[in-house]
C-alpha cells in the first residue's frame, strides 16, 4: 500500500508546533525565492546564448557562482542580481504586486 505525498505532508505539517510551522514557512518561502531567481537567471542566460563561464567573465565572477545561483543553491544579493542583468544586456526591475 502506498501513501499519497500530500497526505504525508499534511500529517507532518499538522504535527508541528506553531513555532516549528513558522520556521518551516519561512524556509519554504526562501526556497521558493531561490528557485524563482534560478529560473529567471537561467532563462536569461540561455536567451543571451551565453555559457555560465562567459556570463561569469562578463560579471567579473566565477562560473561556480553562476552555477550556484542557477541551481538554487545561492540567493544572490540585489547588487549581484544587477551584475547579472548588466552582463546580460538587461536592467534589473523589482516591483511589488498585490496577491490575488
Amino acid at each position: 500500500m502506498t501513501t499519497d505525498f500530500r497526505e504525508l505532508e499534511a500529517a507532518a505539517l499538522g504535527a508541528m508546533t506553531a513555532q516549528e510551522r513558522a520556521r518551516f514557512d519561512v524556509a519554504a518561502a526562501e526556497e521558493e525565492a531561490r528557485l524563482r531567481v534560478a529560473e529567471l537567471v537561467y532563462a536569461a542566460r540561455k536567451r543571451a546564448k551565453l555559457t555560465q563561464g562567459a556570463l561569469a567573465a562578463r560579471m567579473g565572477t566565477t562560473q561556480s557562482v553562476v552555477s550556484a545561483v542557477e541551481n538554487g543553491a545561492q540567493l544572490p544579493s540585489f547588487v549581484t542580481l544587477d551584475k547579472f542583468a548588466r552582463a546580460l544586456g538587461m536592467s534589473l526591475r523589482v516591483e511589488f504586486q498585490d496577491v490575488a
